[in-house]
């Protein structure tokens, strides 16, 4: 975005409900995001919205209330891919209409929600494709296929069909997040997401979003498989925060080198759908027992290198939070050598094979089953209450595994090899799932495996 030079950061709210800080880098200067003008955040995610195919040139819009209770839009009529902050409208409190265009034509809807809903500060409204095709069947997408994504997009319900821009669309929204909805799906229009910043309003739209594409995916191999309350319950108590602390005294070259490249590399996957600004987990063995790992709850897009943990045997870096798989990274290590990365992540197409009962065989092209080979699927539990015995899964011939309902593991020699890996996976397993619609899937048979298996040298 041209009025920014730098790269944006976010960090969202802790296990307390607090408020964390929120910080954009402009020409080497820290800023916290909430301290930006209105006009900037909206342009900031309506940015991020549209360049992720999230919405179209014409569509959806984003408000937020700003101290003075202002209500701050974007515009009707003006093209997404060119807004700038002199197009975003405010609406006083006394209706009074400042900017240079007219605001959204869906402006009644905010007004409505604002109204009925105090805690909540901005709004999201777009048509992403998954999102539209199960507003278009009148369905919500199941947030219980993975253990965290029903905390992150809290209750969600349905609105009534009404016409776009009408008081009557607006009341059908404001009742719904009036009943204590913190999304709403609109029958044969889309999704309207609310939360206390844009921020949060944005977390939530864009996971409720990558739920669907994973609920579709997994509907194309048979029928998903929902996580039970005692599950959700066990991955709600893994908490990194209880490890032991110690003081760093400065990063060492390859420890500096490790932290550039994990973020370039969390960047590269956020923008190819592979992660989410929630999920998403890289980390590299510097030597021995030391390794540097993303940290937890923080947007996977804006990640800088001074955010990453150093864990030292069972301690983390000192006033850090590393991600909550930091205990499964740990052990892989301790028990392999031959690893030096580690990929946990959850893109929706190799996914769909972990929320149903479809095997994943990576015998479909050579590249696949080269870098893959065997990709075992271990039950739910197993990086919760046999963190030790999942470990031990990741051998030289195994460099790869599918939790259900939870996640995909890929490990490496080098962070661009575990990456390299998990992307072949996603995509292959895309090409797996289209391949369903043309006919049977002709895996390469055992005589061409064991061709491969010598011309590769391959364990």
């Amino acid at each position: 975005m041209s009025y920014l030079t730098g790269r944006p950061r976010l960090q969202w709210y802790d296990e307390n409900n607090t408020i964390q800080p929120t910080r954009l880098t402009q020409e080497g200067i820290t800023m916290r995001f909430e301290l930006l003008p209105p006009a900037d955040q909206l342009i900031w995610m309506m940015d991020r919205i549209y360049q992720h195919g999230m919405t179209t040139m014409s569509g959806g819009n984003l408000s937020l209330l700003d101290e003075a209770g202002d209500l701050w839009i974007t515009p009707a009529g003006v093209d997404k891919g060119t807004l700038t902050r002199k197009d975003m409208v405010c609406v006083r409190k006394d209706g009074t209409i400042v900017g240079l265009h007219r605001p959204s034509s869906e402006l009644p809807f905010h007004q409505m929600i604002y109204r009925e809903r105090p805690d909540l500060r901005a709004v999201v409204h777009a048509h992403p494709p998954a999102l539209v095709s199960f507003s278009m069947a009148r369905r919500i997408p199941d947030t219980r296929l993975l253990p965290y994504e029903g905390r992150i997009c809290g209750k969600i319900g349905m609105a009534d069909y009404a016409l776009p821009g009408s008081d009557e669309l607006g009341e059908s929204i404001a009742r719904v997040f009036a009943a204590g909805s913190e999304a709403v799906m609109l029958e044969n229009h889309g999704v309207v997401v609310g939360g206390r910043d844009l921020s949060e309003a944005f977390r939530r739209f864009e996971t409720l979003d990558f739920c669907a594409r994973l609920e579709i995916n997994a509907r194309r191999l048979g029928e998903p498989q929902l996580l039970a309350p005692a599950s959700l319950d066990l991955a709600s108590a893994t908490d990194s925060a209880a490890m032991p602390e110690f003081q760093s005294e400065g990063y060492g070259t390859a420890e500096r080198e490790a932290r550039r490249e994990i973020c370039t590399l969390v960047k590269r996957s956020y923008a190819q759908r592979l992660f989410t600004s929630t999920q998403g987990t890289l980390s590299q063995r510097i030597d021995g027992d030391r390794f540097v790992i993303t940290p937890h709850d923080m947007d996977r897009q804006y990640l800088e290198s001074e955010d990453i943990v150093a864990i030292s045997g069972e301690a983390r870096e000192a006033g850090k939070r590393p991600s909550h798989s930091v205990e499964l990274h740990r052990l892989i290590y301790a028990k392999h050598p031959h690893v030096q990365s580690i990929i946990i992540a959850h893109p929706p197409n190799i996914m769909a094979y972990a929320v149903t009962d479809a095997p994943f065989d990576s015998r479909t092209i050579p590249e696949s089953y080269i870098l893959l080979r065997s990709c075992p699927k271990l039950a739910f539990d197993a990086v919760y209450a046999q963190p030790e015995a999942t470990a031990e899964v990741f051998a030289p011939d195994t460099p790869i595994a599918l939790v259900e309902n939870n996640c995909v593991i890929a490990t490496g020699q080098s962070l661009l090899h575990a990456f390299d890996r998990l992307e072949v996976a996603e995509y292959s397993a895309k090409a797996m799932i289209a391949t369903r619609q043309l006919g049977e899937i002709m895996p390469i048979d055992d005589a061409r495996i064991d061709e491969i298996k010598i011309a590769f040298r391959l364990p």
